[in-house]
């Protein structure tokens, strides 16, 4: 009985001296949050919009093929502006038409290279939160090793352990502040650019298979497939 009544006691102890530990890393502790803050809002945002549904999915990319197959590219083009997509976005050029074949193949490679870039754009900011977190720890280990220094100098070298405590704590945690938010930040910069990257491969894949339905659909109406556009080339979308 007399645990069970001292066990949340020490529990709330431990968590408030974690927090003094914390905050004792000095005035760098303030940048370190905010950078923590950042890093996990654009990993929310990123998450949520690199999300399968929201750049457009194997499944939506099968519809637009079963539509090219049942209406032709109308039905596509349909679609593409009913649901827009990335993915559907990069390859509606090939849908419209009305351009010769060397035309339509850089406007989907434009087409593509501005979705990609899009996608990225909030990459960048967890880039530079992964660089400046730890260079921000490192400077806070600099600032505690110089008062440990100065605490040896004031005491003329007969400086107690206790009394150098406070500058190698702070040197010690903004340091490990500055890796655990850069840990994390870059893992998950690394999972979003595979991200993209994948999607960049069902796009060039998608429009592989869209181009065999624009030429069957050309035959069926009788105009020559030399005017349809040829394969993406490898690498365009990315």
């Amino acid at each position: 009985m007399i645990e069970a009544t001292q066990t949340p006691l020490d529990v709330s102890a431990s968590i408030d001296s974690v927090y003094d530990m914390i905050w004792s890393g000095g005035i760098l502790m303030w940048p370190l949050a905010l950078c923590s803050v950042l890093a996990l809002a654009f990993m929310v945002e990123r998450f949520l919009r690199l999300r399968e549904s929201e750049l457009g999915s194997t499944r939506y990319g099968q519809e637009l093929l079963d539509a090219v197959a049942a209406r032709g590219a109308g039905g596509a083009l349909a679609k593409v502006s009913g649901e827009p997509r990335p993915l559907g976005r990069i390859v509606r050029p090939a849908l419209e038409g009305g351009a010769a074949t060397a035309e339509r193949e850089k406007a989907v490679e434009d087409a593509g290279a501005r979705e990609v870039d899009r996608l990225s754009a909030n990459l960048r900011p967890l880039v530079v939160i992964g660089i400046l977190a730890p260079l921000l720890g490192f400077l806070g280990t600099v600032f505690g090793m110089i008062q440990c220094f100065a605490e040896i100098s004031v005491r003329e070298g007969q400086a107690d352990p206790s009394d150098l405590a406070a500058g190698i704590s702070q040197a010690l945690i903004t340091t490990a502040a500055g890796l655990c938010i850069a840990i994390p930040t870059q893992a998950a910069y690394f999972w979003f650019k595979a991200r993209i990257e994948r999607f960049t491969r069902r796009a060039e894949d998608l429009y592989g298979e869209l181009v065999k339905e624009l030429a069957k659909d050309a035959v069926r109406a009788g105009e020559p497939v030399a005017a349809l556009p040829l394969a993406l080339p490898p690498g365009s979308a990315s």
